[in-house]
């Protein structure tokens, strides 16, 4: 499969930053905490975007698409989500584990 990027052009400065430029690799996490450590900041980094953008939004309702605003809300939603699923699956991990005892 041949992968390349779509290189989308932004129609205001203000809008999300990221619609042109490829992912960065951040490398393999070392162990089990990296990784978890890495998807909780990546959490954040999603929730500090929306609400900076809400901000944005009613400071400056010009400067904000509101597609912009609504796909930072989906992100910010999902990842949120899908950390809270993690979670709660390590929490249940964890008690099977110590209930073999």
């Amino acid at each position: 499969m041949n992968r390349q990027a779509l290189q989308v052009a932004r129609t205001h400065q203000n809008h999300l930053p990221g619609r042109t430029e490829p992912l960065q690799s951040r490398g393999e996490p070392a162990d089990f905490r990296d990784a978890l450590l890495r998807g909780l900041e990546d959490v954040n980094a999603h929730q500090k975007a929306h609400e900076e953008l809400s901000v944005q939004a009613i400071v400056r309702p010009e400067s904000v698409d509101a597609h912009d605003l609504t796909i930072a809300a989906a992100k910010a939603n999902t990842s949120l989500s899908i950390a809270k699923n993690v979670v709660d699956r390590v929490i249940q991990a964890y008690r099977d584990i110590t209930s073999l005892r």
